[in-house]
């Protein structure tokens, strides 16, 4: 396969000076937002972002940040918290598979040895025993590295528990693109037109040809610590990028112009709508770094490019 990427300069920047943290009580700050009407979604990249339609939200205050494995860690401390991918499946519920496929453990990132086709994502992703919050990839790391760095390896339902601890709720898929768009209404990225204005990368994104080589976003091939990208016009870090965020709202292939937070049938997990892309977006791949981006998830799964933040 090709490189279909295009080489261009980036900007040499520092990151922030006052990295992006937490507030006295531990949470992560909040920024209000007035609300109002806006249009959401996009005809012109992937066919689940349309139609583009009118969408009203009321005001709301929203986390400045993704929630940070630091501040998980002091929900999970507090409470004894046990989240998904630290369960073993019940063998009830899953007969067929053996006690070491049952066995605690996520999906993982794994950058193949070279280039593959892009039709089949198991080519890239593998299940990890003993991946969870603490070891994103199930191998031990000093938990400092990734204090400052968005939680992942987190179900829908360990980020729902999570925020109703801190008194605050997960976001609808109408209030997150609203906050995400900072402004500017109808623009294809959160911060204009331009990918790369002045040739500064504004979110952590995959550089290089996915899903074999990563030049590193900033010297990122991962996550990176919250606030080390530039903020949208509502002051708001890492709306696109880093890592997909979840929302309440339940996934369908096309927008019906009504907020589907409640609205769960059929059997089987229920499917949520993630936004804003992660560090795992190729332009060849996943162009989905973009706050009409959606992705359908279901609420069972644990991976280390999925995180989330709060509102209230």
């Amino acid at each position: 396969m090709p490189d279909t990427t295009t080489a261009v300069p980036v900007t040499t920047r520092r990151l922030p000076a006052a990295p992006v943290t937490s507030g006295p009580d531990g949470l992560t700050p909040q920024r209000e937002l007035p609300g109002g009407t806006f249009a959401m979604g996009s005809e012109a990249f992937y066919a689940d972002e349309g139609p583009v339609h009118e969408a009203t939200v009321g005001p709301f205050a929203i986390d400045e940040h993704p929630v940070t494995t630091r501040q998980f860690a002091r929900f999970v401390d507090a409470t004894g918290y046990v989240t998904t991918a630290e369960r073993e499946l019940p063998a009830d519920d899953f007969p067929e598979l053996s006690a070491a496929e049952r066995a605690p453990g996520a999906l993982t990132f794994r950058a193949t040895a070279g280039p593959v086709p892009l039709a089949d994502w198991r080519a890239w992703w593998d299940w990890a025993p003993g991946a969870d919050w603490r070891r994103p990839y199930g191998v031990d790391v000093d938990p400092d590295t990734l204090a400052d760095h968005p939680v992942v390896q987190v179900s829908f339902e360990d980020a729902a528990a999570y925020a109703d601890w801190t008194g605050r709720r997960l976001p609808t898929e109408a209030e997150w693109e609203y906050a995400a768009r900072g402004g500017l209404d109808g623009a294809t990225y959160a911060w204009g037109e331009d990918p790369r204005p002045g040739g500064i990368l504004m979110a952590n994104s995959w550089q290089g040809a996915f899903p074999y080589r990563n030049d590193g976003a900033d010297g990122w091939r991962g996550t990176s610590p919250v606030g080390s990208f530039p903020r949208n016009g509502f002051g708001l870090s890492d709306m696109i990028g880093n890592v997909w965020e979840w929302t309440t709202t339940v996934y369908a292939p096309r927008h019906s112009g009504l907020d589907e937070c409640c609205v769960v049938g059929g059997t089987g997990p229920v499917r949520r709508a993630l936004k804003g892309g992660s560090h795992l977006c190729a332009p060849e791949y996943c162009l989905r770094y973009r706050p009409a981006a959606r992705s359908p998830q279901s609420d069972d799964t644990s991976t280390t490019h999925i995180g989330f933040r709060c509102v209230s």
